[in-house]
């Protein structure tokens, strides 16, 4: 080779080399099912124990005041995979398939724009509202997994006793993890992270508890003594000063007296934080999957819970309302060369903001409309300016606006709350019939949708569709 071509390729290519030999990043998407504040590193509860977690907050950006699009399972998770919201789509419940909703004619999930941008999907567990039939998105993956665990039970249904309801019901079983389906649904995924990939791989792992039953192996149990169980602070009159669509919100499955009434308020809670850790070891396992495998180096970790949970709070329990412990919700985001490390954002966000953000940290180009906004700014500067709220909604034309210290309620008869949430975070007193605060209403009331799809048609899947919990 001619001396002066060779010296010029050295002079230009070293730099060429490199940027094409930088592998494209993998995401490991983490959903864990029904998962409000109540994790160390979020304060929900004092000294519950969730070290993975806190572990995985800790290697990039937490966010403090993320909220799901909607606060029940499939509309929430629909948002999410195709970053449209309820108002956008008609998907307001859990038993409308998004294929249903003609606003979803043709679009693109986002587990299918990654393969068709030539990533490997994998999935296993819940990531969609089921892991098969009508409401997944089954031709978007390059596999996904179905592990099946069944833990036995150490007797009759419901292990709670006469407080038990349907698969509102708590108890111990026989056995330890390896009995557990999300057990299984890590093993699947953690080999595909042991494996070696010439393609980049969008890798999703869906942990189900602390959804409902909070069935777990004893020693979780055994980690929060009822001695020591402390119950969250209600108002015995909070919905007096609700209107009538809230409080039928909070009263639909009439958990709360059934509750209090067998005196198993601190056997619940018990459960719940027991699932929470038990949910926590999954996610430990999961890391030490990753982190012992050939993807360490080039995988960044999205963590997302799909929307929160009550245990008491305003005298309701599951999700199901338009107040903060149904529309919180854990988001955590290491994205390798942006966030860093034990970064946390205290910027109202939202999760339909989880699509655009994935195509910026991807470097695609999203393939349609998107609601959200991307999160990019906030993962390099956490404090970054954020003038959007993050919208909630249940069912047709019921609405929260969360910004970073309001939230302003409108139901789709008219009826309105409003709360401060610095001067009352419990959201105890509704000052939405206060003439001092007309005009902060009509700030926060332009940010409800100008349109409201219309109900998308109801669909027939696995049963998964049918909860009520």
């Amino acid at each position: 080779m001619n001396r002066r071509v060779f010296t010029s390729l050295l002079g230009v290519a070293p730099a060429a080399f490199v940027k094409a030999a930088q592998p494209r990043q993998n995401i490991l998407f983490v959903a864990i099912d029904d998962l409000n504040d109540w994790i160390g590193c979020l304060n929900g509860y004092p000294g519950v124990l969730t070290p993975n977690l806190d572990k995985v907050a800790a290697r990039g950006t937490l966010f403090r005041s993320a909220h799901c699009a909607a606060p029940l399972c499939n509309p929430a998770r629909t948002a999410i995979m195709t970053g449209r919201r309820p108002a956008s789509t008609g998907v307001y419940d859990n038993n409308q398939p998004y294929h249903g909703s003609k606003v979803l004619k043709g679009a693109v999930t986002l587990n299918q724009h990654m393969v068709d941008n030539g990533y490997l999907a994998f999935g296993a567990g819940k990531i969609y509202h089921g892991t098969r039939g009508a409401f997944a998105d089954m031709k978007g993956w390059t596999e996904y997994g179905d592990p099946k665990g069944a833990p036995e039970l150490p007797g009759p249904l419901p292990l709670a006793g006469p407080v038990g309801l349907a698969n509102m019901d708590w108890g111990a079983v026989k056995g330890g993890d390896e009995t557990m389906n999300d057990y299984h649904v890590v093993d699947w995924v953690s080999r595909h992270l042991a494996a070696k990939q010439t393609q980049p791989m969008f890798l999703a792992c869906g942990i189900y508890r602390p959804h409902l039953p909070w069935y777990v192996p004893k020693k979780y149990f055994d980690l929060y003594p009822l001695d020591a169980i402390r119950l969250p602070v209600v108002k015995e009159d909070d919905l007096d000063d609700v209107p009538e669509t809230g409080r039928r919100m909070a009263r639909q499955n009439n958990d709360h007296p059934r509750i209090t009434k067998n005196d198993a308020w601190k056997r619940a809670v018990q459960a719940y934080l027991a699932s929470i850790t038990f949910a926590d070891t999954m996610v430990g396992r999961l890391m030490r999957a990753l982190e012992n495998g050939p993807h360490a180096g080039n995988t960044s970790i999205v963590l997302w819970s799909d929307h929160g949970w009550h245990l008491g709070e305003k005298l309701h329990w599951r999700k199901f309302t338009l107040w903060e412990r149904s529309t919180r919700n854990v988001l955590m985001i290491n994205a390798r060369g942006v966030s860093r490390p034990g970064s946390t954002c205290d910027r109202t966000v939202s999760m339909v903001d989880l699509y655009p953000t994935l195509m910026d940290m991807t470097g695609l180009k999203a393939p349609g409309t998107m609601d959200g906004q991307s999160l990019m700014p906030l993962l390099r500067n956490p404090a970054a300016g954020r003038t959007e709220p993050a919208l909630t909604t249940f069912r047709f034309g019921n609405h929260a606006v969360r910004t970073e210290g309001w939230r302003y309620i409108r139901y789709n008869d008219g009826g309105e709350e409003l709360y401060d949430r610095t001067a009352d975070p419990n959201e105890w007193t509704n000052l939405a019939a206060s003439p001092a605060q007309a005009a902060r209403k009509a700030e926060l009331a332009r940010w409800l949708p100008a349109h409201n799809e219309p109900n998308a048609p109801v669909g027939r899947g696995t049963g998964e569709e049918r909860e009520n919990n």
